[in-house]
Order: C-alpha cells, then sequence, then structure tokens
C-alpha cells in the first residue's frame, strides 16, 4: 500500500559537487583516517525499573560486517550499547506503552531531528529510546564525518537495534508485543535490514520481533535480498530532491520485501532533500555518497560489487581488519563514489512527516 507516492526521476550524479574525481576526493579524505578507537570497557546493564528513563546501558555487539553477524556471530566484539529513554508521563507496570527504538544517522544526532522526534513520540505516548552507535565504540562528535561513518557500520546499528529490543522487553511499563524501529539516513538502512528473518534468529531468536519499522530516507545501495522477513511492516520516508536515494533502487528494495512477507508502504515528499527535518539550512552538502551501483551480498554474506567481492576471502573478522578493508573500498567503488546532495530543513515535509509518522505508529500501536 501507498499512502503517498510522487517519485521524480534524476539523471544519475545530477547533483554531484564539479570535482575532477569523487571517487578519489572520497578515497583521500578515508586514507587521512586514523586506526579504529577502542571500544569502551563494558560496564553493567542498567537495571531497568518502571520509572526508569534517561541514560541507560545495555549488553550489545558489534559485527561490522553482515558475513560476521550471519556465520561468526562469536566473533563479534562484545559492547555496551548505550541510548537515552524518552518515557511517556504516565507510563507504569500497570500502563505499559509501546516504544520504538530510534536509529541516528551516520553523523549521529543531529540539531533537530533524532531527539526532536524521540520527545515528539514521548509526548504522544510513545516512549522512545534513541540508540547512542558511537560512544560505547570510542568515536565521539568532535571526531571527523569520515570517521563517523567507516567507524560504525550499518551492521552494528541493526546489532545496537535489536540488543535495544531485548532491553526494552525487561522494562516494566513497557509493552513488550508493541516495539518497533525507526532510523534516519543510515539509521534508516538499518531499520529495514532488520526486518531480514536470518539477522532477526542470529540477534533476538527468542522473544518477538519488532512490531514495525520505518526507514528515513535510508540510502539503498545495498541489496540484501530477502528471502524471508519476519512479517513486521514498514514505512519508508523519502525525498525527491535527494540525490543519496535512488529511487528506483529503493522501490526495487520495497518490492523485494514484500514479496518476502511485509506490507510496505511509501512515502516521497517531491521537493525535499535528505536531513529535512534538522535545524540547518538547506543547502548542497560535501559529504560522499554511493549512487549508480548495487552491493549484493553472496552466499558467503560477504559484499560484492559486479561480481567483485569488496572482502577478500578468508579475512580476520576483526572490527579494526573489517575497517580498514572498508576504507580502502573507495578504489573498488570507483564512480560509484559521488560527492553532494540537496540537505536542510524542509517545514513542509517535516511536519508531513511528523503526522504521517504518528498516524501509522497510533495505527499499528491500536493507540
Amino acid at each position: 500500500m501507498h499512502i503517498l507516492t510522487k517519485t521524480i526521476a534524476m539523471p544519475l550524479g545530477a547533483v554531484a559537487l564539479s570535482l575532477l574525481s569523487s571517487a578519489a576526493w572520497a578515497q583521500h579524505m578515508f586514507d587521512a583516517l586514523p586506526p579504529l578507537p577502542r571500544v569502551a570497557p563494558l560496564m553493567p546493564p542498567t537495571e531497568l525499573r518502571s520509572e526508569t528513563q534517561g541514560e541507560i546501558r545495555f549488553k550489545s555487539s558489534s559485527p561490522y560486517d553482515l558475513d560476521v553477524l550471519l556465520n561468526q556471530p562469536a566473533k563479534a566484539e562484545a559492547t555496551m550499547g548505550m541510548g537515552k529513554l524518552f518515557l511517556p508521563k504516565g507510563a507504569s507496570e500497570k500502563k505499559q506503552v509501546p516504544a520504538m527504538v530510534v536509529l541516528p544517522g551516520s553523523a549521529g544526532a543531529i540539531p533537530g531531528r533524532e531527539n526532536e522526534t524521540a520527545q515528539m513520540l514521548a509526548d504522544n505516548g510513545i516512549a522512545a529510546l534513541l540508540v547512542d552507535n558511537f560512544k560505547p565504540r570510542g568515536i565521539s562528535e568532535e571526531m571527523p564525518y569520515a570517521l563517523k561513518i567507516m567507524g560504525t557500520s550499518e551492521f552494528d546499528a541493526v546489532a545496537d537495534a535489536y540488543a535495544a529490543l531485548k532491553a526494552l522487553n525487561k522494562h516494566p511499563a513497557i509493552d513488550g508485543w508493541r516495539i518497533g524501529v525507526m532510523g534516519f539516513s543510515k539509521g534508516g538502512i538499518a531499520a529495514r535490514m532488520s526486518m531480514d528473518a536470518r539477522i532477526r534468529d542470529k540477534l533476538a531468536p527468542f522473544i518477538q520481533p519488532f512490531a514495525m519499522h520505518v526507514d528515513f530516507y535510508g540510502p539503498c545501495y545495498a541489496l540484501l535480498q530477502s528471502q524471508k522477513t519476519t512479517g513486521s511492516p514498514l514505512l519508508s520516508f523519502r525525498a525527491g530532491e535527494d540525490a543519496s536515494n535512488d529511487l528506483v533502487a529503493c522501490a526495487q528494495q520495497e518490492a523485494i520485501l514484500r514479496k518476502a512477507g511485509s506490507d510496505v508502504s511509501t512515502v516521497v515528499y517531491a521537493k525535499a532533500g535528505h536531513d529535512w527535518e534538522s535545524d540547518k539550512p538547506r543547502e548542497m552538502t560535501s559529504r560522499p555518497y554511493l549512487a549508480g551501483c548495487t552491493i549484493e551480498f553472496n552466499d558467503k554474506y560477504f559484499p560484492v560489487l559486479n561480481g567483485q567481492p569488496l572482502i577478500p576471502a578468508g579475512a580476520q573478522p576483526d572490527r579494526q581488519t573489517r575497517y580498514q578493508i572498508r576504507v580502502q573500498s573507495g578504489k573498488a567503488l570507483g564512480d560509484c563514489v559521488k560527492v553532494g546532495y540537496i540537505a536542510g530543513r524542509d517545514e513542509s515535509a517535516r511536519s508531513l512527516g511528523s503526522k504521517q509518522l504518528l498516524q501509522f505508529l497510533k495505527a499499528r500501536f491500536e493507540m
């Protein structure tokens, strides 16, 4: 079912910055990165009581790549999951509320977006756990953007999402049957990937899956080829002037998810760009993104581009090795790497997006 669909076909790289070689520029930025920071020391998980909110800790892991997550989960480094829990007024063990796990974008929680969305949910009777993918993995807000996008992967975010689901199931004031997941940009990729039944079976096989998934403009360059989803629905929000989202590729992925067992609804705001909730003015960014290529996964769950694996056979599963491989991947990705896309505040998309998000959640949560 499509709530609202208006797609604008855009030439490949139409809004990319005029650089001699986007791939070379991006690779130079990544080549200058330092070694991966160390994972923060493990601390005991937060004891969750009926009134617990604010900063909480929970057990998670850092698989970094899909093959580690699915084939070698025991080798994924143990990580202390962290997040900020927003609890609605009046929530208690006798009056349980639904909840959403909120996954930030590649830059982390940005002004106007994640914290504000989490608070909006709490104000409307839905608890929200805003996950911090960075701090537990040794990455601070002051570190370069390139280190943020390479230092934590979409599969780390997926692992955090399911770890958060297990933690919220233990919270006395939250209804474990009504917990969903949503994400922005890179977090949207993770929210969408977490629909795959193989991933759920590895990360949280003994509890009910997410009740729903919401993807805010998560790019669609990585194709999991899901044969079976958890059966939970997906709502996708996209923008017609956001070059980082290939609308054709996203529609193809959503069709695969429908065939694999989930109801998928799509909203496209024709005039909006990326990050339309942020406080930053609308502008052309200088950030890299992928377009014009599809990364698939082979039978060993290694990413493959044009028949060539992006991870060498026999690569060690540790995060430092996988980080270095990904840092050097710009050469293999070549002209698929673009730079610059429209992003920033769009009041119309922000207002409509909030309303349609709440309508979807309240309907699915039966509020």
